[in-house]
């Protein structure tokens, strides 16, 4: 009784103070969502905005260090005349994506949702003058699917961010510098529009946080995680968000190990675990959180007219096998268009993933554990219930596996399959199916 007077003591303290993150407890909301999530397996990453009219991704200010009035001004052409947001969804379901992630406000600082906050806005300034978000957000409520929003904390349009970044290869845009109370409006600017988003457009999954990185003396990620919090004033973002709606989890992009009060940890380009793209050098796998692994389908975020880079069905059905393998879901990019459509290649791309996801995804993917086998050169494995479903991604191979109270050991389709069954362990030749990017087998017990 003690313990419980104590315990309950300090969670209203943690509850009574404005920037109690620290303490975080994920209420019941919040765990029910978490569990939500992880079951869904696949989502839909949306990276648009007016910097899709330059056709050259979405860091194309940075790259073209384009004065930031004379870059304001494609706003005034931004007419998405074929946009759709049912059609958008109808295609994301077809996929077999769960949730959707878009882009509320990237680091160009243009909102495409209808903000009280500055005329920088999708309605208020461009002549398309419709809520995109809002939009979205209807099609996604109405067809049952989750929806995410991902905003920026960097700005490469507000006079009252720069120059607060301390990176050597931020540039100012020739945006005149801010005076002593720039960082603090900046601040409120960030809260208000996330208020907005939290309390304008019905239910949200997730904040997805991205750009923290900016505010850094280090140019190497990773070398410096305990500044983020008090630079960012994230603590006093994430009680807001889990104040306004309990069951919304926050991501933060910011490549370290969560912080409290982030419900999921975020892998840029890589599974977790690994570092092949380079951002996740020292990102330590939180396995009490959910996973998440984003990327792009060809090289580019944002629509980039060049890019032909893309990457097949098989390459992303293999992607998104061993993102399950490591208890993890994968976001998928696409790059919309200025005039709203999704470009053929993805939309082929993505339609040929759900007839695999309908197939196979269904029962070996979602809904699946992960994370309690390593990987190897064959393949991976992912469970559900009483059955591992074994993947061979690789070269077929003799496999041996470490599992004794075995019932049966099957194709994808239910034929048995042959197996040697010791005290310690069962071995069966996985052969790996020609014109397949993942031959499955089920050990059921």
């Amino acid at each position: 009784m003690k313990r419980f007077f104590l315990t309950m003591c300090l969670v209203a303290g943690l509850a009574a103070s404005a920037t109690a993150q620290p303490g975080y407890v994920p209420s019941e909301e919040n765990l029910a969502s978490r569990h939500e999530f992880e079951n869904a397996r696949l989502g839909i990453f949306i990276h648009w905005g007016i910097y899709s009219m330059l056709g050259d991704g979405e860091w194309v200010q940075q790259k073209q260090n384009i004065d930031y009035q004379e870059y304001a001004k494609l706003a005034r052409g931004f007419y998405p005349s074929k946009f759709d947001a049912g059609e958008w969804v109808d295609l994301f379901k077809e996929a077999g994506a769960e949730y959707i992630t878009f882009t509320t406000r990237h680091h160009d600082g243009f909102s495409m949702f209808h903000t009280a906050q500055s005329d920088y806005n999708i309605v208020d300034g461009s002549p398309f003058g419709r809520d995109i978000v809002g939009e979205l957000a209807e099609a996604c409520h109405s067809k049952g699917m989750r929806l995410h929003f991902y905003y920026s904390h960097l700005d490469w349009h507000r006079t009252d961010y720069w120059p607060l970044s301390e990176r050597p290869d931020s540039r100012s845009f020739n945006r005149p510098a801010g005076d002593s109370t720039s960082w603090r409006k900046y601040e409120d600017f960030m809260m208000a529009q996330l208020k907005e988003l939290l309390t304008n457009y019905g239910k949200v999954g997730c904040i997805w946080f991205d750009g923290s990185w900016d505010r850094t003396t280090d140019k190497d990620w990773g070398k410096q995680p305990e500044r983020t919090p008090q630079e960012w004033n994230i603590y006093e973002q994430y009680e807001l968000i889990h104040r306004l709606q309990p069951g919304c989890l926050v991501a933060c992009n910011h490549h370290y190990s969560p912080f409290p009060g982030e419900d999921i940890q975020i892998f840029e380009r890589d599974v977790p675990g690994g570092n092949e793209s380079g951002f996740s050098e020292g990102q330590k796998v939180a396995t009490e959180y959910p996973l998440e692994t984003c990327t792009t389908m060809n090289k580019s975020w944002g629509y980039d007219i060049n890019d032909n880079n893309f990457k097949t069905v098989d390459d992303i059905v293999r992607l998104l096998v061993r993102t399950a393998s490591k208890n993890a879901n994968l976001l998928m990019n696409v790059g919309p268009r200025p005039d709203g459509t999704i470009p053929e290649r993805s939309a082929v791309v993505l339609r040929q993933l759900g007839e695999w996801m309908r197939t196979y995804g269904e029962e070996s993917i979602k809904g699946t554990e992960g994370g309690f086998a390593a990987e190897e050169p064959w393949g991976v494995q992912t469970r559900k219930g009483n059955v591992v479903y074994v993947h061979v991604i690789g070269e077929s191979a003799t496999i041996t596996l470490p599992y004794t109270k075995v019932k049966a050991v099957t194709t994808f389709n239910g034929e048995k399959v042959k197996y040697v069954k010791t005290k310690k362990d069962i071995t069966f030749d996985a052969v790996r199916e020609e014109g397949t990017p993942d031959t499955i087998y089920k050990i059921v017990f």
